[in-house]
C-alpha cells in the first residue's frame, strides 16, 4: 500500500507512470509498452531539466537522468527480475530530480521577486539609488561586503536655518489666517523655497479660507520670484478661473501674463494681458496700472 501511495503522486508528472504500475504486467509485449511511456515521461523531465538550467553560450548542461535506475545497497544485493521493480527504481530518481528542479526554481523566483520589488522601488522614489538598501556580494575568501552608501545630501546652511527661525509665526485664534501670513512673511524676506512649502500647505488645508485667493497668488508669485515660472503659472491660473472676482483674482492673471513673457510665449502673454485690461480695467488703469503697462511693453501684441 505504501508503494501505491508513493506511485499516485506522480500523477501532475504524468498519468503514465500509474498506468504503468497498476495494471499487470503478465507479458514481455506489455513490459515494452510501460517502459515506452516511462522512458517518455524521463524525456519530459530531461525537456524540462534543459529549460530550467541552460548552460553558458546556448548550450546545455547534461541531464542528471540517465535512464538507468538508482542503485542502493537493496538493489545491488538483490538484482532487479522484474518490470515493475525496475520501474520504482526509476520512479525513484524521477522523485529526486523533480524534487531538485522544484527547489532550485522557487530559489531562483524568489530572486526574480525580490529584484522586481527593488526595480519598483527605485521607480517609485523617482530614480533615487540612494533610497534603497546596498547589496551585499560575497567575494573568493566567503567574507560579505558591503557596497558604500552614497554620501550623504548636504545640510542646509545654519545660518539660512537660523534665519528661517527667527521669522514669528503668528498666533492667533484664525489658525489658517496665521499659516497664510507665515507664508507671507518668509516671501517678504526672500525665502522662497521655505515660502512655497509653507503656501502650499495653506491652500491645500484650508481651500475655503477667506485668505484663499491671496493665498494661492502669492504662492504663484512665490515660484516666480525664485526664478520657477512654469511652476507659477498653474498656480495664477487656478486662482484666476476659481472666482474671478476674487480678491486676487485680477492680480494673478496679469502675473499669468508676466510668467508667460518669462516663458518667451508672447502669444499667450498678449491673450492674458488683453483679457486683464478687457475684465479688470479698474485695475489696468488703477492699482496694477504700472505693472500691467510695464509688461505690455515688453510684447508685441497685435
Amino acid at each position: 500500500m505504501a508503494t501505491i501511495a508513493r506511485i499516485s503522486r506522480f500523477l501532475t508528472v504524468g498519468a503514465g507512470a500509474l498506468a504503468v504500475l497498476a495494471a499487470p504486467v503478465p507479458a514481455f509485449a506489455q513490459d515494452n509498452n510501460d517502459e515506452a511511456r516511462l522512458r517518455k515521461l524521463e524525456a519530459e523531465v530531461r525537456a524540462l531539466q534543459r529549460r530550467v538550467f541552460p548552460g553558458s553560450e546556448g548550450r546545455y548542461f547534461e541531464p542528471e537522468i540517465t535512464g538507468q535506475p538508482r542503485q542502493n545497497a537493496a538493489t545491488v544485493a538483490t538484482p532487479s527480475t522484474t518490470a515493475v521493480t525496475d520501474i520504482l527504481a526509476r520512479l525513484d530518481a524521477l522523485e529526486s530530480q523533480i524534487q531538485r528542479l522544484t527547489s532550485q526554481y522557487e530559489e531562483g523566483s524568489f530572486a526574480v521577486r525580490e529584484l522586481t520589488q527593488r526595480v519598483e522601488a527605485l521607480e517609485n522614489r523617482g530614480g533615487s539609488s540612494a533610497a534603497l538598501p546596498a547589496p551585499s556580494s560575497t567575494g573568493a575568501s566567503g567574507s560579505t561586503a558591503t557596497t558604500p552608501a552614497p554620501a550623504a545630501a548636504a545640510r542646509p546652511d545654519p545660518a539660512r536655518v537660523a534665519a528661517v527661525q527667527a521669522i514669528a509665526k503668528p498666533q492667533t485664534d484664525d489658525a489658517g489666517d496665521d499659516e497664510y501670513s507665515y507664508g507671507f512673511r518668509l516671501w517678504d524676506a526672500g525665502f522662497y523655497p521655505e515660502a512655497q512649502q509653507q503656501l502650499t500647505m495653506f491652500v491645500e488645508r484650508y481651500p475655503n479660507h477667506s485668505r484663499i485667493s491671496y493665498g494661492r497668488n502669492l504662492l504663484g508669485r512665490a515660484y516666480l520670484d525664485d526664478g520657477k515660472a512654469k511652476e507659477a503659472a498653474p498656480w495664477f491660473l487656478r486662482n484666476y478661473q476659481a472666482d474671478k472676482a476674487a480678491a486676487r483674482a485680477g492680480d494673478s492673471l496679469l502675473y499669468l501674463a508676466e510668467t508667460m513673457i518669462a516663458l518667451d510665449d508672447e502669444s499667450r502673454a498678449c491673450i492674458a494681458l488683453a483679457e486683464f485690461n478687457e475684465t479688470y480695467p479698474a485695475l489696468s488703469a488703477g492699482r496694477l496700472k504700472s505693472q500691467y503697462d510695464s509688461n505690455r511693453a515688453k510684447v508685441t501684441c497685435n
